[in-house]
């Protein structure tokens, strides 16, 4: 029997099956070879699950997405501050795939 990754949940605490989880992934800045940016880094939610970076987990509904923003964890887990705008953007896109 293949073993089923878990992750933990940002907004409730619960350790659910990766699949089951959204990820919420911070992508790293691209720089050229003189230092300059690129690629500019951001925040984003990753509905795949594939996108490279740090990555945090949070349940498929927006009041875990609200309890996780609201106690500023993914901040906390992602190690960077979050426009209000991002976390409007992303609410707005979890909404769409309910």
């Amino acid at each position: 029997m293949k073993k089923v990754p878990l992750r933990k949940c940002t907004g409730c605490g619960e350790m659910k099956p990766k699949r089951e989880l959204i990820r919420v992934v911070k992508t790293a800045e691209k720089l050229d070879e003189n230092g300059s940016v690129i690629v500019e880094g951001g925040v984003s939610l990753d509905l795949t699950g594939k996108k490279a970076g740090r990555g945090a987990y949070v349940c498929n509904n927006a009041d875990c997405f609200e309890k996780a923003r609201r106690a500023r964890r993914f901040e906390r887990s992602l190690s960077c501050r979050i426009p209000e705008e991002v976390y409007e953007s992303m609410l707005a896109e979890l909404e769409r795939g309910e």
